[in-house]
């Protein structure tokens, strides 16, 4: 039993305009490769002899450019953190406001001029307004090799060109270095992901389709952030249903420890049997609430039973988990019991915990209902172990950010266990502080007639079944258009197996997730449109691209150049560069449909670039240049499959 409930100190807030952007930069040693000329090297010490001459401000600022990689805006903020020191050095602790343009004036903009004014106004200050201020942000940037060029519009914006020479070395950088260095840094080392999280003897349905897709993509956005994720599977697997589902097994298979999957069959069928045994039988009713006590006694028969059920379970689980490709530990409400007394006593001793109507509750200010942490006989509930669970998150695991995917429905419940570890001091008071617990909610899964997503007979749709029959439509459209001539077996099983898994995910992931969303097999595997197919076949098309040229991409990458001379050649390159700042903003807000919305934004232009004449990729005299845009293209593309957990193809 605990003994102590240690109060977590929590860091210093952190400003939610630029979570992530304080700690978004990349250390990296710029190498140079056997390739490089006598001039090259030169020019790389001459460079850096003429810096040394410069201000220390300045010399400071262009040495972290060159060591640091991560979100455009990132490196973009830091060099008007410079700016903002200097126009305003009296005005301690600006965060500098920048965001990506979306008029013609730029491609980034710095709007801290009119905020500045208020603040400075009337304070003899040496400027006329905002735009004054914007003009001074703009004369006191230090030089840098990122910007072509800044003007201010209106009331004080700063807006940046950035250097389309920058811009295609950080491309290039990028494809020699891998993608990694384009990861965001969170100010998080460790976080917990909880999602999926299925009944025991209950058979996955459509229900959990979005907690395990939503869950899996934050996971692998946070991993990809060089976030410790500990992805947890908090299935259901204590509570007075085994007590049915254990002396309906008994009666079932004396012998019950040779009972397997194959024998006891659908567990869905099992659960449903034994809870009409258990409304309708009285002395039947009576052994399994026995069977719960003697359970929960730990009586070894009793206890052997359980684990059984559970394993037979777990195996279920796992065949839909490996089709979706999720990895999941699973830390089930089982897991937390034994710590349950411990915190609830703790709770007790701050007192928290009240009596109220023969239960033992905590009051939220704000809320017209309790939050009932031990029932009137004595019991626990989803309550007593998410509080006891979120203890353990914090003080055994020390997650820094714990994150709770399930449907808006339990928004409440987590919002109470929420304020009621605030209370407690596990948790700061703010919302934008660390350590730190969200709930992502997210919609239903709705039939094309509006409602709940069921078979005609009214009964939940099972998972199984569902992915099933995407894979199957994915494979006979493989087979309409000839590959079963052209593929092996291997390679038509692969393609549809990705093909249609991506397009559930897809279909599930490009919506925002707190909306409700239609699920249409016609519509996901459509090639046309904002769907995972026309993804994965523009993807598979660019490889076509670079394989039908016949050179050696490894190659270019260390000996050509890329260059962005042409408007859509530049366009595709800022999209490209915005990647970073895009994962950032999908993981900070645990919106996964930012990520969708860029990736297919990124199709379009780069089918614009392609489609243009005038950027004629092979056989032109920019050839090797655009092969290595066309790569570029393809590994974002790739990482952004990767991070909605889609398997790219690499041919149609």
């Amino acid at each position: 039993m605990l003994t102590s409930l240690p109060l977590l100190v929590p860091p210093a807030p952190i400003s939610p305009l630029l979570t992530f952007n304080r700690l978004s930069h990349f250390p990296f040693s710029p190498s140079i490769s056997a390739a490089t000329s006598a001039s090259d090297l030169l020019r790389v010490v001459s460079r850096r002899l003429v810096l040394a001459t410069k201000t220390q401000s300045i010399t400071t600022m262009t040495t972290q450019e060159e060591e640091c990689m991560g979100s455009v805006k990132a490196q973009l903020a830091k060099i008007f953190e410079t700016s903002l020191k200097v126009t305003v050095p009296n005005e301690p602790d600006v965060e500098p406001l920048i965001a990506a343009c979306t008029g013609k004036f730029g491609d980034y903009q710095c709007n801290n001029a009119m905020g500045l004014w208020s603040k400075i106004k009337g304070k003899g200050t040496q400027f006329r307004g905002p735009p004054a201020v914007g003009e001074a942000i703009k004369n006191n940037l230090p030089t840098s090799e990122m910007i072509e060029s800044c003007s201010v519009a209106g009331p004080g914006f700063v807006n940046v060109v950035l250097s389309k020479n920058w811009m295609a070395k950080s491309i290039q950088k990028m494809l020699i270095e891998g993608i990694d260095i384009w990861a965001p840094m969170p100010p998080v080392k460790t976080a917990v992901v909880d999602f999926s999280s299925p009944n025991i003897a209950k058979e996955m349905h459509v229900g959990h389709l979005r907690s395990t897709i939503i869950g899996d993509t934050l996971a692998r956005m946070l991993e990809f952030s060089k976030v410790k994720v500990l992805r947890r599977n908090h299935v259901g697997d204590w509570g007075t249903q085994f007590g049915m589902l254990i002396e309906f097994l008994f009666e079932k298979f004396p012998n019950f420890e040779d009972a397997t999957e194959t024998a006891i069959g659908d567990l869905q069928a099992f659960y449903k049997a034994s809870k009409l045994r258990f409304d309708s039988d009285p002395a039947f009713k009576e052994r399994a609430q026995q069977a719960v006590v003697r359970l929960q006694g730990g009586e070894e028969k009793y206890r052997r039973a359980w684990a059984q059920i559970c394993e037979i379970s777990r195996n279920e689980f796992h065949k839909v988990y490996q089709r979706l490709g999720v990895h999941l530990e699973e830390k089930g409400e089982s897991f937390y019991n034994p710590y349950i007394p411990g915190v609830i006593e703790g709770l007790t001793k701050q007192g928290l915990v009240e009596e109220s109507q023969g239960a033992r509750v905590i009051f939220i200010e704000g809320v017209n209902i309790p939050l009932i942490v031990v029932k009137s006989d004595g019991g626990f509930n989803y309550a007593s172990t998410d509080l006891a669970a979120l203890w353990y998150r914090l003080n055994e695991e020390k997650a820094e950010w714990i994150i709770y995917v399930t449907d808006v429905g339990q928004q409440q419940h987590f919002d109470m266990v929420f304020k009621a570890a605030k209370l407690a001091g596990w948790l700061p008071q703010g919302d934008n502080s660390y350590p730190r617990a969200s709930h992502v909610g997210f919609g239903l899964v709705l039939g094309e007639d509006g409602k709940r997503f069921r078979t005609r007979n009214t009964e939940v749709v099972r998972l199984v079944d569902l992915l099933d029959e995407a894979k199957s439509r994915s494979k006979a459209t493989l087979i309409e258009r000839g590959k079963g001539e052209q593929w092996t077996e291997e390679e038509i099983e692969s393609t549809a197996d990705a093909v249609g898994y991506g397009a559930v995910k897809y279909a599930d992931l490009k919506n925002n997730r707190l909306t409700n969303y239609t699920f249409n097999f016609d519509q996901m595997l459509n090639d046309k449109g904002n769907t995972a197919v026309y993804l994965l076949y523009a993807h598979a098309r660019i490889c076509s691209i670079i394989r039908r040229s016949g050179k050696d991409i490894e190659e270019l990458m260390n000996k050509g150049t890329l260059v962005l001379d042409h408007k859509d050649e530049r366009d595709l390159g800022l999209h490209l560069l915005q990647f970073a700042e895009v994962v950032e903003e999908a993981t900070t807000n645990l919106l996964p449909n930012v990520l969708c919305d860029y990736l297919y934004n990124l199709s379009e232009i780069f089918s614009k670039f392609y489609s243009n004449p005038e950027c004629k990729v092979i056989g032109s005299d920019k050839e090797t240049s655009r092969l290595l845009l066309c790569e570029a293209t393809a590994v974002v593309m790739r990482k952004c499959f990767n991070l909605l957990g889609i398997t790219p193809i690499y041919k149609i």
